[in-house]
């Protein structure tokens, strides 16, 4: 897991450039550097992101292109996760 100051910095990063071209590749290696469980589909497109310390999920499409919004909210479940 990054360093609270590499923390704030890919967090920033991730909300500032939303509208980069994001695969799903690239939510599932910023999930596992944050400890997040990023859990493939079984049926259907989406895969689901979660921690055990936050309530709710974040369902993130697997096919191109990823929109903004997912990426947004990657952040802020990233945020989340760390709160004490």
């Amino acid at each position: 897991m990054p360093a609270n100051g590499a923390h704030a910095k890919a967090v920033g990063r991730m909300k500032r450039n939303g509208h980069a071209n994001w695969t799903i590749a690239d939510v599932a290696t910023v999930c596992r550097s944050f400890g997040l469980d990023a859990t493939p589909p079984t049926e259907g497109s989406y895969y689901v992101v979660s921690h055990p310390r936050v309530a709710g999920l974040l369902t993130v499409p697997a096919k191109r292109p990823i929109k903004p919004i997912y990426i947004e909210l990657l952040a802020q479940l990233i945020e989340g996760s760390e709160a004490p």
